[in-house]
């Protein structure tokens, strides 16, 4: 069995991340529908965040690009898995949820019983909902709350949330793309009219393939992280995904990764050039830590604090030289210009900052800004 070094494996994710170019730097996704169906799913809790994902993944893409192919249903953002949102492929958006998201839905339960949310309910807000939205119909988020008000149904605190959870898990919502700055919903079932409804070992295995082809090297403890499920279906997704995986070990730890990569990894070479760093500059929800339980591979224990301020679960941007993050970020949007205010969290040599400075020009071709960075 191959053992990879470190260094090979951060090279290795960040390739199969879309993060840099892959070996022999062919077959890259090109548009929205390729690269969520790459990654398996990407984190969308926060839209803008979300965008540049895509965006840093797509270069030359602006965020209206992006927009328009989400109109053009390439990918949808739903509650598939760890009661997070997330963009997933559109057709793969109903068993993706009927697979993941069932453990949720259990979990939450106690908490809606708590809010006096029964079933009858939730049963009742679906039906208002379903009437609604039925025909082609999209509705904001306040406009949903504000339907069920009238209908009788209390929305206030978390309620209205709840309700809307509940109506996502039973496959009945999706959110289409933003109304101005609010969340929209529509109907699963009319956005995506012709979904794919694999059994569940066809389920499983492309879960696992799709998590392990666009995050790996990674253990099974990160995919069991990652989609929510068992431990024992995490086993049967990686049983049933067969050839199409291959395992290695990395510091003793069995890991697995798509197999045709295995030729790329020689000896106990580098994965990064030795004439200059390679730079990306992230959003604060993205798959390159969000899609891992096991940080450490890309992030120093001293910096997490950093990141995640009080462990809150909410993400910095960060800054990432050769995978590892060396720094935070944050914007600001004006009329013309993006001011980015950028915090070190190592020494960052001249040439450093001006790799970083010309990565940041693409974030503001991004949002069709030019951009003035500062340095904290």
């Amino acid at each position: 069995m191959t053992a990879l070094t470190r260094a090979q494996v951060l090279g290795l994710r960040m390739a199969n991340l879309l993060l840099r170019p892959g070996p022999g730097g062919t077959g890259r996704p090109t548009d929205v529908a390729e690269v969520v169906t790459w990654l398996g799913a990407m984190q969308a809790q926060d839209l803008a965040s979300g965008l540049w994902s895509f965006g840093v993944r797509l270069p030359g893409q602006t965020a209206a690009d992006v927009t328009a192919a989400l109109e053009r249903r390439e990918a949808l953002r739903t509650w598939p898995m760890r009661g997070t949102i997330h963009f997933v492929p559109s057709r793969d958006a109903h068993w993706m949820v009927g697979l993941m998201a069932e453990r949720v839905h259990r979990s939450a339960a106690r908490r809606q019983a708590e809010l006096g949310l029964t079933e009858e309910i939730v049963a009742r807000a679906m039906e208002v909902l379903g009437a609604a939205l039925a025909g082609g119909g999209r509705l904001t988020r306040s406009q949903c709350l504000a339907l069920l008000t009238d209908e009788g149904i209390d929305t206030s605190g978390q309620r209205g949330y709840h309700v809307l959870l509940q109506a996502s898990h039973h496959r009945l919502l999706c959110m289409a793309p933003n109304v101005g700055k609010e969340q929209s919903f529509v109907l699963l079932d009319e956005w995506v009219p012709d979904p794919h409804l694999p059994d569940r070992d066809e389920a499983l295995a492309t879960i696992a393939l799709r998590y392990f082809r666009g995050h790996g090297p990674t253990t099974r403890q990160d995919f069991t992280g990652w989609t929510g499920l068992t431990v024992a279906d995490a086993r049967r997704g990686i049983a049933a995904a067969g050839d199409a995986l291959a395992r290695v070990t990395v510091d003793g730890v069995d890991a697995y990764l798509d197999p045709g990569l295995l030729d790329s990894v020689r000896g106990d070479a580098s994965p990064f050039p030795s004439g200059g760093a390679e730079v990306v500059v992230l959003p604060g929800f993205d798959e390159y830590l969000l899609g891992y339980k096991d940080r450490s591979l890309m992030v120093a224990d001293e910096h997490l604090a950093a990141i995640i301020p009080g462990n809150n679960g909410m993400f910095r941007a960060t800054v990432v030289r050769d995978g590892r993050v060396v720094g935070t970020w944050r914007r600001t949007l004006a009329k013309t210009a993006v001011r980015i205010a950028v915090q070190p969290l190592v020494p960052l040599s001249k040439a450093d900052r001006v790799r970083v400075e010309r990565a940041f020009e693409g974030y503001a071709r991004f949002v069709e800004r030019s951009p003035e960075v500062h340095w904290l």
